[in-house]
């Protein structure tokens, strides 16, 4: 871009007039001073000739870098163009502008001021009465000014002074001004503990008309649960309600503004959306926000590359990692160096996003292939527990319902059990003995701990974890395990089974068993009580109700094998 380019509402002007704007380019500044009064009244004569607000745009050193005609947001510096210092310091340009009418700066000004984290914003007002005509010219002159500047306080995010003539103006000492803010402002940072090695985040959830106000929340809320899971910090829900999305940026242009102002004041540095984006989205909305923008998806994916242990779940983490960015390849600019550590940058196996397509295409195939060798594994393991007539039963449920603390208090297993989405990634299976107390008659059955569910599982999972949801669909029983004290037990019971639904296979019968009922009150115990008089009910870590349940696997499994 040429150096003396003029940006904005250009129609209409003359050549000699885009020739007076050019030369403003030429004028440079004292580095102490805001503006001089000869600089005002050069703006505000141009602006006078061309009937419209002028905008120049200086840095540090006095220099000016960007002329634009109309107002500040149709001048403004696109994001990616701006200098990002972070939440403790502000951008090192500062904007003079003129205002065709009297008053102070409109609440549309100071936030596109906020939006581009201007070190300071000189409005000039000028007035057309006593104009003098020239030789064809005009001359205006400053009848007042305002100083205006941001503020390290989230509450009231900037100031603006009473009117200014041009030489109170240029008696402050810019730099002391701006010494003094970016000090305060960095008192403010440290003073949130802001740690480099974990994400502040952003949530933004879009509530659309087919979705309830109470499904919508607990969608949030579960997100946020993903995000620390992940080993993020939540530091603000943003939300809107539209009737669908809007195509290019999922929300709206003022939400998009408002997350970008958000970010900058409370210093996130991730913005994390409730739903699956398309590639357009996330480079228009990186492109406005100016920070790394990701899905629900993304962060589901984060989490299981940072929980796969085993090879399988590794190679599994992989490939559904794979899966997902190879259709994101293209048209991802800047976002595809994104392997330097954060939510969306983890993986565990030997991906790396920015080699080519072809090279991610051959790997995804060598992975599938290890995979299907994986499910072979499997099937042969399950066979021989067929061969020996063991009855096999697959714990599933939504993610952290208490499937891997109910296996380790029926089997005395070690497996790893953590109030965390998603703490079990690989299958663990172990064999339970149970006796009958009246006829001393003993059965064993194999358990397996399968990976959690979850409302809108990605596709590319269900395709990856096949193997391991091959558990579930080969299983002769099914224990579908419900915390009861969630507040949307409800909906993640229909989202269990709209998941099985989804499987190649039936699954066998199942065993609905609500734990955690020492959690919950008498009244919610006796909803469900009365709503699935056919369920366990269970307190896994308290191992209340299990000497019941025992019997009710014994009577299940003998109920699978004679169906079968």
């Amino acid at each position: 871009m040429s150096i003396d380019t003029i940006h904005g509402q250009l129609q209409g002007l003359k050549s000699s007039q885009l020739k007076q704007l050019q030369r403003v380019y030429h004028q440079r500044l004292p580095i102490d001073r805001l503006v001089t009064p000869e600089f005002a009244q050069r703006l505000a004569a141009i602006s006078t000739e061309i009937n419209q607000p002028v905008c120049a745009y200086l840095n540090r050193r006095g220099q000016v870098i960007r002329v634009g005609v109309g107002t500040l947001r149709q001048t403004q510096i696109p994001p990616l163009e701006l200098p990002r210092y972070g939440a403790e310091r502000l951008s090192g340009i500062r904007c003079i502008a003129t205002q065709l009418k009297a008053g102070p700066p409109s609440e549309a000004t100071m936030t596109t001021m906020a939006f581009q984290r201007l070190d300071a914003l000189v409005i000039l007002t000028i007035t057309g009465s006593g104009f003098e005509r020239r030789g064809g010219g005009a001359t205006g002159y400053v009848k007042e000014a305002y100083l205006a500047h941001l503020l390290p306080d989230p509450e009231a995010r900037w100031t603006v002074s009473a009117p200014l003539s041009p030489e109170q103006l240029s008696s402050q000492d810019f730099n002391e001004l701006i010494s003094d803010l970016e000090e305060e402002f960095r008192r403010q940072y440290v003073a949130k503990h802001v740690s480099s090695e974990q994400d502040r985040v952003l949530l933004v959830g879009l509530q659309t008309g087919e979705t309830s106000f109470d499904m919508f929340n607990n969608g949030l809320f579960e997100l946020a649960k993903l995000v620390e899971t992940a080993g993020g910090e939540v530091v603000q829900f943003l939300q809107q309600r539209r009737s669908a999305a809007h195509p290019q940026t999922v929300v709206g242009e003022g939400k998009v503004q408002e997350i970008a102002l958000t970010a900058q004041t409370l210093g996130a540095n991730l913005v994390v959306f409730d739903r699956d984006l398309s590639p357009a989205q996330v480079r228009n909305l990186e492109t406005q926000i100016g920070i790394r923008v990701v899905d629900r998806t993304e962060v589901i994916l984060d989490i299981f590359a940072q929980r796969a242990q085993s090879r399988a779940g590794k190679l599994q983490v992989e490939l559904a990692q794979l899966e997902y960015m190879l259709p994101r390849l293209s048209g991802r600019g800047r976002a595809m160096s994104r392997l330097g550590g954060g939510i969306g940058t983890r993986g565990p196996g030997e991906t790396k996003l920015e080699t080519e397509r072809r090279a991610i295409q051959q790997r995804i195939t060598r992975l599938q292939r290890e995979v299907n060798q994986l499910q072979a594994h499997r099937s042969r393991l399950r066979q021989q527990r067929q061969h020996l007539e063991v009855p096999s039963v697959a714990i599933v449920g939504y993610t952290n319902a208490g499937k891997s603390t109910l296996l380790n208090s029926l089997t005395n297993a070690e497996v790893y059990a953590a109030d965390q989405l998603f703490a079990t990634l690989d299958p663990t299976t172990r064999r339970l003995v149970i006796t009958d107390p009246a006829t001393q008659k003993k059965t064993s059955i194999v358990l397996t701990d399968t990976v959690g569910f979850i409302h809108q599982l990605p596709p590319t999972l269900m395709d990856a974890f096949r193997a391991t949801l091959e558990e579930v669909t080969e299983a002769d029983a099914l224990l579908h395990l419900v915390d009861l004290s969630h507040p949307a037990w409800q909906n993640q019971i229909r989202s269990v089974m709209n998941i099985l639904e989804q499987m190649p296979l039936a699954p066998g019968p199942i065993l609905l068993v609500f734990n955690k009922v020492d959690q919950v009150d008498g009244e919610t115990l006796q909803f469900a009580q009365d709503e699935f008089p056919q369920a366990a009910f269970i307190s896994a870590t308290d191992r209340l109700g299990l000497e019941t349940l025992r019997q009710r696997l014994v009577q299940l499994v003998q109920y699978a094998v004679q169906a079968g």
